[in-house]
């Protein structure tokens, strides 16, 4: 009798190996019957998803700092995968070198930008000489170091410890209230659990006070908005499409109603998906 071997289940993320995001996803998905599958951008993981080739996938969509990630929120526009999750992560930098390395003898630190930036204030302290380098991800950097003399890396403890390098300072991040939300993705998303959130866009009729109006249908209902961004719309100069989050699920009776009134006042609705509300996890480091 032949049996169907069933296979893991396959959580995408924006890779490589020793990523936040991969830090995000091990947090969400942290039993051994799922399978954590890094790739190199955010588009590889909406696609993974959409193809099959994951059930899950794990994107970066917010940081407390830097605000908004608009490849993520544009992606979510023109796909028709749904956000069923989210995982708020703290964000915490480490100088990494090569075991051995003193300080006085870094002539490089490299890193994302972002990381680079979120560190401005012990750079310039501890490392005013040494050249900034931008590479496209902390787990990157931390392997290039294994290849360069005189160098340095900003990036997470598991990187360090995935390419056998050594941590030299914890923690060197300017702001420690440093926190990345991150979206989990389906093709469907959760049924009500009591303690959602609800995310959507929309486009505004372009009439005076036509905005005020849209969010009114919120307020009159006490629902609370946690989230309001305007982007540009592509291929519209000038004109405005809008990012919003409502605690509460799509389907319960306040939010189904605040749904429908602003059918009749936009142009277009679109729900990207209703989904448990996020407590922020421990320090990772």
């Amino acid at each position: 009798m032949n049996r169907q071997i069933r296979r893991k289940t396959t959580v995408a993320h924006l890779g490589p190996r020793g990523t936040f995001c991969e830090q995000a996803a091990k947090k969400k998905f942290p039993s051994a019957k799922y399978t954590l599958a890094p790739y190199p951008s955010i588009s590889d993981v909406f696609k993974a998803v959409k193809s099959e080739e994951a059930d899950y996938g794990v994107v970066p969509v917010e940081n407390s700092l830097d605000g908004s990630v608009h490849l993520t929120l544009d992606l979510l526009l023109d796909s028709d995968l749904m956000v069923c999750g989210e995982v708020e992560h703290r964000i915490v930098h480490n100088l990494i070198s090569k075991p051995g390395t003193k300080l006085e003898t870094i002539r490089i630190v490299m890193s994302h930008p972002q990381a680079l930036a979120q560190c401005r204030l012990f750079l310039e302290k501890n490392l005013p000489r040494a050249e900034l380098r931008e590479v496209n991800s902390t787990a990157k950097a931390v392997e290039l170091i294994k290849h360069t003399d005189n160098a340095g890396a900003i990036g997470t403890g598991a990187a360090a410890k995935n390419n056998r390098m050594e941590i030299m300072a914890r923690g060197i991040e300017d702001d420690p209230h440093n926190f990345t939300r991150f979206f989990v993705l389906s093709k469907e998303d959760s049924p009500p659990t009591g303690r959602d959130k609800t995310s959507l866009i929309f486009s505004a009729k372009d009439v005076p006070g036509s905005l005020h109006k849209i969010l009114s249908f919120f307020a009159i209902r006490d629902i609370n908005l946690t989230k309001i961004e305007s982007r540009p719309e592509r291929g519209k100069p000038w004109k405005y499409i809008f990012y919003l989050d409502f605690e509460g699920h799509r389907t319960e009776d306040k939010g189904l109603a605040a749904l429908e009134d602003m059918e009749k006042q936009c142009i277009f609705v679109k729900v990207l998906g209703s989904y448990p509300r996020s407590r922020s996890g421990n320090c990772h480091t």
